[in-house]
Protein backbone atom coordinates (compact mmCIF):
# COMPACT_ATOMS: atom_id res chain seq x y z
CA UNK A 1 0.00 0.00 0.00
CA UNK A 2 1.53 3.20 -0.76
CA UNK A 3 1.74 5.98 1.71
CA UNK A 4 -0.47 9.04 1.62
CA UNK A 5 -0.51 10.80 3.67
CA UNK A 6 2.61 12.25 6.06
CA UNK A 7 2.49 13.75 9.63
CA UNK A 8 4.37 15.16 12.05
CA UNK A 9 3.53 14.67 15.83
CA UNK A 10 2.64 17.31 18.00
CA UNK A 11 6.01 17.51 19.84
CA UNK A 12 6.92 18.24 16.64
CA UNK A 13 5.29 21.69 15.98
CA UNK A 14 7.60 24.24 15.22
CA UNK A 15 8.00 26.52 18.24
CA UNK A 16 8.92 29.30 16.40
CA UNK A 17 7.65 31.61 13.40
CA UNK A 18 9.39 32.74 11.04
CA UNK A 19 10.37 36.34 9.98
CA UNK A 20 10.82 36.76 6.11
CA UNK A 21 12.09 40.48 6.80
CA UNK A 22 15.13 38.84 8.08
CA UNK A 23 16.15 37.48 4.96
CA UNK A 24 15.10 40.04 2.23
CA UNK A 25 17.61 41.78 -0.20
CA UNK A 26 16.16 44.86 1.09
CA UNK A 27 13.66 46.22 3.50
CA UNK A 28 9.73 47.03 2.98
CA UNK A 29 9.70 50.59 2.44
CA UNK A 30 7.93 52.48 5.54
CA UNK A 31 4.24 52.88 5.82
CA UNK A 32 3.01 56.78 5.60
CA UNK A 33 0.61 58.19 8.04
CA UNK A 34 -2.59 59.35 5.72
CA UNK A 35 -2.44 62.33 7.62
CA UNK A 36 0.70 63.79 8.32
CA UNK A 37 2.46 62.02 5.13
CA UNK A 38 4.91 60.83 7.78
CA UNK A 39 6.57 57.28 8.44
CA UNK A 40 4.01 55.86 10.76
CA UNK A 41 5.59 55.05 14.45
CA UNK A 42 4.58 52.35 16.76
CA UNK A 43 2.58 55.18 18.41
CA UNK A 44 0.21 55.86 15.70
CA UNK A 45 -0.53 52.27 15.49
CA UNK A 46 -1.92 51.82 19.74
CA UNK A 47 -5.46 53.01 19.04
CA UNK A 48 -5.99 49.15 16.45
CA UNK A 49 -3.09 47.12 17.93
CA UNK A 50 -1.47 45.48 20.93
CA UNK A 51 1.77 46.31 21.16
CA UNK A 52 3.47 42.97 20.48
CA UNK A 53 1.55 42.66 17.37
CA UNK A 54 3.13 46.56 16.37
CA UNK A 55 6.83 45.25 17.13
CA UNK A 56 6.49 41.79 15.28
CA UNK A 57 5.01 44.38 12.41
CA UNK A 58 8.39 45.94 12.15
CA UNK A 59 10.47 43.71 13.59
CA UNK A 60 14.00 41.86 11.27
CA UNK A 61 14.15 39.58 13.76
CA UNK A 62 14.76 35.88 11.67
CA UNK A 63 12.88 34.02 14.46
CA UNK A 64 9.75 34.76 16.84
CA UNK A 65 8.86 32.44 19.66
CA UNK A 66 5.28 31.16 19.70
CA UNK A 67 3.37 31.87 22.81
CA UNK A 68 2.93 28.62 25.34
CA UNK A 69 -0.97 29.11 25.30
CA UNK A 70 -1.21 29.43 21.21
CA UNK A 71 0.83 26.40 21.28
CA UNK A 72 -1.66 24.82 22.98
CA UNK A 73 -4.38 25.41 21.12
CA UNK A 74 -2.98 24.86 17.62
CA UNK A 75 -2.37 21.17 18.74
CA UNK A 76 -6.31 20.76 18.16
CA UNK A 77 -5.46 20.64 14.51
CA UNK A 78 -1.74 21.09 13.97
CA UNK A 79 0.35 19.77 12.65
CA UNK A 80 -1.70 19.63 9.60
CA UNK A 81 -1.21 16.75 6.85
CA UNK A 82 1.23 16.69 3.89
CA UNK A 83 -0.62 14.49 1.76
CA UNK A 84 0.27 13.27 -1.54
CA UNK A 85 -1.99 13.59 -4.82
CA UNK A 86 -1.76 10.14 -6.10
CA UNK A 87 -4.88 9.62 -7.50
CA UNK A 88 -4.78 12.98 -9.09
CA UNK A 89 -1.33 12.28 -10.73
CA UNK A 90 -2.72 8.91 -12.07
CA UNK A 91 -5.80 10.82 -13.70
CA UNK A 92 -3.50 13.60 -15.42
CA UNK A 93 -1.01 10.28 -16.41
CA UNK A 94 1.85 12.62 -15.57
CA UNK A 95 5.44 12.01 -13.92
CA UNK A 96 4.82 14.76 -11.06
CA UNK A 97 4.69 13.92 -8.16
CA UNK A 98 1.83 16.25 -6.39
CA UNK A 99 1.57 16.76 -2.95
CA UNK A 100 -0.64 19.52 -0.92
CA UNK A 101 -0.55 20.59 2.20
CA UNK A 102 -4.32 20.81 3.99
CA UNK A 103 -5.12 23.62 5.56
CA UNK A 104 -8.95 22.64 5.44
CA UNK A 105 -8.66 20.18 8.49
CA UNK A 106 -8.89 23.15 11.44
CA UNK A 107 -11.94 23.56 12.97
CA UNK A 108 -12.67 26.62 11.29
CA UNK A 109 -11.80 25.05 7.90
CA UNK A 110 -8.92 27.14 6.58
CA UNK A 111 -5.25 28.34 7.21
CA UNK A 112 -7.10 31.81 9.00
CA UNK A 113 -6.82 30.74 12.72
CA UNK A 114 -2.78 30.29 12.54
CA UNK A 115 -2.94 34.25 12.78
CA UNK A 116 -6.35 34.50 14.72
CA UNK A 117 -5.44 33.00 17.46
CA UNK A 118 -1.92 34.34 18.33
CA UNK A 119 -3.88 37.99 17.31
CA UNK A 120 -6.74 36.73 20.35
CA UNK A 121 -4.45 36.19 22.62
CA UNK A 122 -2.00 39.46 22.32
CA UNK A 123 -5.32 41.09 22.67
CA UNK A 124 -6.44 39.56 25.69
CA UNK A 125 -3.29 40.66 27.03
CA UNK A 126 -3.70 43.86 26.34
CA UNK A 127 -7.00 44.12 28.33
CA UNK A 128 -9.15 44.32 25.32
CA UNK A 129 -12.90 43.31 25.40
CA UNK A 130 -13.72 43.03 21.74
CA UNK A 131 -12.14 42.72 18.06
CA UNK A 132 -13.90 44.65 14.85
CA UNK A 133 -12.47 42.96 11.82
CA UNK A 134 -13.72 42.61 8.11
CA UNK A 135 -14.55 39.03 6.15
CA UNK A 136 -14.87 38.30 2.65
CA UNK A 137 -15.91 34.50 2.07
CA UNK A 138 -16.02 34.45 5.70
CA UNK A 139 -13.50 32.08 5.84
CA UNK A 140 -11.18 35.14 8.45
CA UNK A 141 -14.54 35.95 10.12
CA UNK A 142 -14.82 32.49 11.48
CA UNK A 143 -11.28 31.93 12.83
CA UNK A 144 -11.69 35.08 14.66
CA UNK A 145 -14.72 33.90 16.03
CA UNK A 146 -13.48 30.73 17.14
CA UNK A 147 -10.25 32.74 18.46
CA UNK A 148 -12.85 35.33 20.73
CA UNK A 149 -14.30 32.30 22.01
CA UNK A 150 -10.72 30.24 23.04
CA UNK A 151 -9.50 34.00 24.58
CA UNK A 152 -12.94 35.45 25.95
CA UNK A 153 -13.24 38.48 23.22
CA UNK A 154 -16.31 39.59 21.70
CA UNK A 155 -16.13 39.65 18.07
CA UNK A 156 -17.51 41.81 15.48
CA UNK A 157 -17.56 40.77 11.90
CA UNK A 158 -18.18 43.09 8.92
CA UNK A 159 -18.78 40.72 6.31
CA UNK A 160 -18.43 42.01 2.63
CA UNK A 161 -22.09 42.26 1.35
CA UNK A 162 -21.99 39.67 -1.65
CA UNK A 163 -20.27 36.88 0.27
CA UNK A 164 -22.95 37.69 3.10
CA UNK A 165 -25.80 36.67 0.30
CA UNK A 166 -23.50 33.92 -0.77
CA UNK A 167 -22.59 31.89 2.06
CA UNK A 168 -25.26 32.32 5.55
CA UNK A 169 -23.93 29.25 6.58
CA UNK A 170 -20.04 30.81 7.19
CA UNK A 171 -22.28 33.91 8.89
CA UNK A 172 -24.25 30.99 11.07
CA UNK A 173 -20.42 29.50 11.78
CA UNK A 174 -19.19 32.85 12.98
CA UNK A 175 -22.33 33.89 15.25
CA UNK A 176 -22.47 29.97 16.46
CA UNK A 177 -19.28 30.84 18.37
CA UNK A 178 -20.76 33.89 19.87
CA UNK A 179 -19.55 36.80 17.00
CA UNK A 180 -21.98 39.74 15.91
CA UNK A 181 -22.03 39.96 11.96
CA UNK A 182 -23.01 42.71 9.66
CA UNK A 183 -23.52 42.90 6.48
CA UNK A 184 -21.00 45.55 4.47
CA UNK A 185 -21.92 48.42 4.28
CA UNK A 186 -23.79 48.65 7.05
CA UNK A 187 -25.60 50.82 8.52
CA UNK A 188 -22.94 50.76 11.93
CA UNK A 189 -20.76 53.23 10.85
CA UNK A 190 -20.37 56.49 9.27
CA UNK A 191 -18.62 55.49 6.46
CA UNK A 192 -21.06 51.94 5.82
CA UNK A 193 -24.25 54.90 5.71
CA UNK A 194 -22.23 57.01 3.50
CA UNK A 195 -21.85 54.17 1.12
CA UNK A 196 -25.14 53.05 1.02
CA UNK A 197 -26.88 56.16 0.51
CA UNK A 198 -24.29 56.85 -2.78
CA UNK A 199 -25.20 53.20 -3.65
CA UNK A 200 -27.64 51.17 -1.92
CA UNK A 201 -26.73 48.09 -4.68
CA UNK A 202 -23.37 48.10 -4.36
CA UNK A 203 -21.93 44.50 -3.84
CA UNK A 204 -19.41 45.35 -1.09
CA UNK A 205 -15.53 44.86 -1.02
CA UNK A 206 -12.71 43.98 1.37
CA UNK A 207 -11.69 47.31 1.49
CA UNK A 208 -15.09 49.01 2.29
CA UNK A 209 -15.10 46.38 5.08
CA UNK A 210 -11.86 47.55 6.57
CA UNK A 211 -12.72 50.95 6.70
CA UNK A 212 -16.10 49.89 8.75
CA UNK A 213 -13.93 47.36 10.99
CA UNK A 214 -11.20 50.47 11.62
CA UNK A 215 -14.18 53.27 11.98
CA UNK A 216 -15.82 50.54 14.96
CA UNK A 217 -12.40 50.24 16.76
CA UNK A 218 -11.32 53.55 16.77
CA UNK A 219 -14.53 54.80 17.97
CA UNK A 220 -14.61 52.60 20.98
CA UNK A 221 -11.77 52.22 23.68
CA UNK A 222 -12.43 48.77 24.86
CA UNK A 223 -11.90 47.59 21.07
CA UNK A 224 -9.12 46.59 18.76
CA UNK A 225 -8.85 45.76 15.08
CA UNK A 226 -8.05 42.77 14.09
CA UNK A 227 -7.05 42.06 10.29
CA UNK A 228 -6.68 38.48 8.41
CA UNK A 229 -4.46 39.09 6.21
CA UNK A 230 -1.62 41.71 4.75
CA UNK A 231 0.25 42.78 7.44
CA UNK A 232 3.49 41.74 8.06
CA UNK A 233 2.70 40.16 11.58
CA UNK A 234 0.12 38.05 9.78
CA UNK A 235 2.02 36.72 7.35
CA UNK A 236 4.35 35.43 9.88
CA UNK A 237 1.76 33.86 12.21
CA UNK A 238 0.77 31.54 9.20
CA UNK A 239 4.44 30.90 8.56
CA UNK A 240 3.85 27.59 10.65
CA UNK A 241 2.59 26.47 7.74
CA UNK A 242 6.02 26.14 6.08
CA UNK A 243 8.35 25.67 8.31
CA UNK A 244 5.91 22.30 8.84
CA UNK A 245 6.13 21.51 5.11
CA UNK A 246 9.96 21.73 5.06
CA UNK A 247 9.82 19.32 7.81
CA UNK A 248 7.39 16.76 6.55
CA UNK A 249 9.92 17.14 3.37
CA UNK A 250 12.83 16.54 5.30
CA UNK A 251 11.44 13.12 6.28
CA UNK A 252 10.48 12.67 3.14
CA UNK A 253 13.91 13.33 1.82
CA UNK A 254 12.86 15.46 -0.79
CA UNK A 255 12.33 18.85 -2.35
CA UNK A 256 9.49 20.95 -3.88
CA UNK A 257 10.57 21.96 -7.60
CA UNK A 258 7.04 24.33 -7.75
CA UNK A 259 5.43 25.86 -4.75
CA UNK A 260 2.28 26.85 -5.53
CA UNK A 261 -0.30 28.99 -3.44
CA UNK A 262 -3.86 31.21 -4.34
CA UNK A 263 -3.62 35.09 -3.19
CA UNK A 264 -6.00 37.55 -2.34
CA UNK A 265 -4.15 39.48 0.32
CA UNK A 266 -1.48 36.96 1.01
CA UNK A 267 -1.89 35.23 3.87
CA UNK A 268 -1.96 31.53 2.96
CA UNK A 269 0.27 32.27 0.14
CA UNK A 270 2.83 33.91 2.65
CA UNK A 271 2.39 30.76 4.97
CA UNK A 272 3.30 28.18 2.25
CA UNK A 273 6.11 30.26 0.69
CA UNK A 274 7.85 32.42 2.93
CA UNK A 275 9.70 29.55 4.06
CA UNK A 276 10.74 28.69 0.46
CA UNK A 277 11.38 32.41 -0.36
CA UNK A 278 14.31 32.45 2.32
CA UNK A 279 15.71 29.19 0.32
CA UNK A 280 15.49 30.43 -2.41
CA UNK A 281 17.22 33.79 -1.08
CA UNK A 282 19.92 31.41 0.09
CA UNK A 283 20.67 29.40 -3.45
CA UNK A 284 17.89 27.24 -3.42
CA UNK A 285 16.06 26.13 -6.57
CA UNK A 286 12.65 26.21 -6.51
CA UNK A 287 9.68 28.12 -8.66
CA UNK A 288 7.15 29.70 -6.50
CA UNK A 289 4.02 30.31 -7.82
CA UNK A 290 1.00 32.96 -6.56
CA UNK A 291 -2.46 32.55 -8.08
CA UNK A 292 -4.78 35.37 -8.36
CA UNK A 293 -8.79 35.64 -10.16
CA UNK A 294 -8.52 37.34 -13.26
CA UNK A 295 -11.21 39.41 -12.19
CA UNK A 296 -9.17 40.89 -9.19
CA UNK A 297 -5.88 40.98 -11.04
CA UNK A 298 -4.01 42.68 -8.22
CA UNK A 299 -0.60 41.21 -8.78
CA UNK A 300 -0.60 40.48 -12.87
CA UNK A 301 -2.14 44.01 -13.54
CA UNK A 302 -1.91 46.08 -10.68
CA UNK A 303 0.78 49.01 -9.86
CA UNK A 304 3.48 48.94 -7.34
CA UNK A 305 3.15 51.98 -5.55
CA UNK A 306 2.11 53.24 -2.40
CA UNK A 307 -1.92 52.65 -1.78
CA UNK A 308 -4.20 53.01 1.45
CA UNK A 309 -5.65 49.38 2.73
CA UNK A 310 -9.06 50.66 2.50
CA UNK A 311 -11.43 52.68 0.83
CA UNK A 312 -12.04 54.99 3.19
CA UNK A 313 -8.40 56.15 3.39
CA UNK A 314 -8.07 55.63 7.62
CA UNK A 315 -5.52 52.96 7.09
CA UNK A 316 -1.83 54.15 6.37
CA UNK A 317 -0.62 54.38 3.27
CA UNK A 318 1.54 51.19 2.39
CA UNK A 319 3.99 49.96 -0.59
CA UNK A 320 1.96 47.34 -2.33
CA UNK A 321 0.72 45.98 -5.90
CA UNK A 322 -2.60 47.62 -6.12
CA UNK A 323 -5.63 48.24 -8.46
CA UNK A 324 -6.77 51.63 -6.31
CA UNK A 325 -8.21 51.43 -3.10
CA UNK A 326 -11.57 52.42 -4.83
CA UNK A 327 -11.44 49.34 -7.06
CA UNK A 328 -14.95 47.41 -6.88
CA UNK A 329 -14.24 43.96 -7.92
CA UNK A 330 -17.20 41.89 -9.37
CA UNK A 331 -19.14 38.98 -7.15
CA UNK A 332 -17.05 36.49 -7.71
CA UNK A 333 -17.07 33.23 -6.02
CA UNK A 334 -14.01 33.41 -4.45
CA UNK A 335 -14.89 36.14 -1.66
CA UNK A 336 -11.22 35.94 0.05
CA UNK A 337 -9.60 36.70 -3.32
CA UNK A 338 -11.65 40.09 -4.12
CA UNK A 339 -9.10 42.67 -2.55
CA UNK A 340 -7.70 45.54 -4.39
CA UNK A 341 -4.45 45.55 -2.46
CA UNK A 342 -1.89 43.06 -1.75
CA UNK A 343 0.52 42.89 1.75
CA UNK A 344 3.70 44.59 1.30
CA UNK A 345 5.75 41.79 2.03
CA UNK A 346 3.99 39.68 -0.43
CA UNK A 347 4.31 42.66 -3.05
CA UNK A 348 8.06 42.84 -2.73
CA UNK A 349 8.95 39.73 -3.19
CA UNK A 350 7.18 39.76 -6.62
CA UNK A 351 8.67 42.69 -7.31
CA UNK A 352 12.53 41.51 -7.13
CA UNK A 353 11.55 38.94 -9.17
CA UNK A 354 11.35 35.91 -6.22
CA UNK A 355 7.90 35.06 -6.86
CA UNK A 356 5.89 34.89 -10.34
CA UNK A 357 2.37 36.02 -10.68
CA UNK A 358 -0.35 34.72 -12.80
CA UNK A 359 -4.20 34.87 -12.72
CA UNK A 360 -6.88 32.73 -13.72
CA UNK A 361 -10.58 32.54 -15.19
CA UNK A 362 -13.33 31.23 -12.57
CA UNK A 363 -14.63 28.36 -14.59
CA UNK A 364 -11.35 26.24 -15.36
CA UNK A 365 -10.97 26.77 -11.69
CA UNK A 366 -13.68 25.64 -10.90
CA UNK A 367 -12.89 22.61 -13.58
CA UNK A 368 -9.69 22.01 -11.84
CA UNK A 369 -11.50 22.22 -7.97
CA UNK A 370 -13.82 18.99 -9.51
CA UNK A 371 -10.86 17.23 -10.91
CA UNK A 372 -9.43 17.67 -7.25
CA UNK A 373 -12.82 16.63 -5.47
CA UNK A 374 -13.48 13.47 -7.40
CA UNK A 375 -9.68 11.93 -7.07
CA UNK A 376 -8.63 13.29 -4.08
CA UNK A 377 -12.33 13.76 -2.17
CA UNK A 378 -11.74 16.69 -0.95
CA UNK A 379 -14.43 19.74 -1.82
CA UNK A 380 -11.39 23.07 -2.03
CA UNK A 381 -12.59 26.08 -1.39
CA UNK A 382 -12.80 28.64 -4.54
CA UNK A 383 -10.00 30.14 -3.50
CA UNK A 384 -7.52 27.44 -2.69
CA UNK A 385 -8.96 25.92 -6.20
CA UNK A 386 -6.97 28.65 -7.79
CA UNK A 387 -3.89 26.66 -6.52
CA UNK A 388 -5.33 23.54 -7.58
CA UNK A 389 -5.70 24.87 -11.40
CA UNK A 390 -2.13 26.05 -11.87
CA UNK A 391 -0.89 22.95 -9.85
CA UNK A 392 -2.52 20.95 -12.48
CA UNK A 393 -1.38 22.72 -15.12
CA UNK A 394 2.52 22.45 -13.85
CA UNK A 395 1.37 19.12 -14.09
CA UNK A 396 0.15 18.37 -17.76
CA UNK A 397 3.31 20.90 -18.40
CA UNK A 398 5.54 17.92 -16.96
CA UNK A 399 3.51 15.42 -18.60
CA UNK A 400 4.11 16.96 -22.29
CA UNK A 401 7.65 17.46 -21.33
CA UNK A 402 8.27 14.31 -20.09
CA UNK A 403 10.34 15.51 -16.80
CA UNK A 404 9.64 14.42 -13.66
CA UNK A 405 8.93 17.03 -10.92
CA UNK A 406 7.85 17.25 -7.16
CA UNK A 407 4.59 20.04 -6.98
CA UNK A 408 3.43 21.21 -4.00
CA UNK A 409 0.40 23.64 -3.11
CA UNK A 410 -1.10 24.67 -0.07
CA UNK A 411 -4.91 23.64 0.45
CA UNK A 412 -5.59 26.27 2.26
CA UNK A 413 -9.21 25.48 3.03
CA UNK A 414 -12.19 23.29 2.19
CA UNK A 415 -15.36 24.40 0.48
CA UNK A 416 -18.27 22.71 2.16
CA UNK A 417 -19.81 25.46 2.96
CA UNK A 418 -19.26 27.08 -0.02
CA UNK A 419 -21.30 25.06 -2.22
CA UNK A 420 -23.72 27.42 -3.40
CA UNK A 421 -20.52 28.40 -5.41
CA UNK A 422 -20.52 25.24 -7.17
CA UNK A 423 -23.99 25.09 -8.00
CA UNK A 424 -23.78 28.13 -9.93
CA UNK A 425 -20.67 26.43 -12.10
CA UNK A 426 -22.80 23.18 -12.64
CA UNK A 427 -25.59 25.76 -14.06
CA UNK A 428 -23.49 27.26 -15.95
CA UNK A 429 -23.75 30.95 -14.38
CA UNK A 430 -20.51 31.54 -14.02
CA UNK A 431 -18.58 33.94 -16.05
CA UNK A 432 -15.31 33.94 -17.27
CA UNK A 433 -14.57 37.53 -16.34
CA UNK A 434 -11.22 39.87 -16.63
CA UNK A 435 -11.64 42.96 -15.29
CA UNK A 436 -11.22 46.26 -17.85
CA UNK A 437 -8.18 48.09 -18.45
CA UNK A 438 -9.57 51.47 -18.47
CA UNK A 439 -11.64 50.44 -15.21
CA UNK A 440 -8.12 49.64 -13.32
CA UNK A 441 -6.94 52.55 -14.68
CA UNK A 442 -10.34 54.99 -13.79
CA UNK A 443 -9.08 53.12 -10.27
CA UNK A 444 -5.90 53.94 -10.13
CA UNK A 445 -6.25 57.98 -10.68
CA UNK A 446 -7.09 58.20 -7.19
CA UNK A 447 -4.18 56.68 -5.39
CA UNK A 448 -2.38 59.06 -2.81
CA UNK A 449 0.60 61.42 -3.15
CA UNK A 450 3.45 60.34 -1.85
CA UNK A 451 6.94 61.97 -1.93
Amino acid sequence: MEQVKYFLSEQEIPRKWYNLQADLPSPVPPYIHPATGKPVGPDDLLSLFPLPLIEQEVSRQRWIDIPEEVLDIYCLWRPTPLVRARRLEKILKTPAKIYYKNEGVSPAGSHKPNTAIAQAYYNKLAGKKRLATETGAGQWGCALALAGKFMGIEVTVYMVRVSYDQKPYRRLMMETWGATVYPSPSDKTSFGRKVLKENPNTLGTLGLAISEAVEDALTHEDTNYSLGSVLNHVCLHQTIIGEEILAQFKKLGEYPDVVISCVGGGSNFAGSSFPFIRDKINGKKVDIIAVEPAACPTLTKGIYTYDFGDMAKTTPIMPMFTLGHTFEPPGIHAGGLRYHGMSPLVSLVVKEGLVEARSCFQNPVFEAAVMFANSEAIIPAPESAHAIRVAIDEAIKAREEGKEKIILFNLSGHGLLDLSSYDRYYSGKLENFEYPDENIKKALDDLPKVG
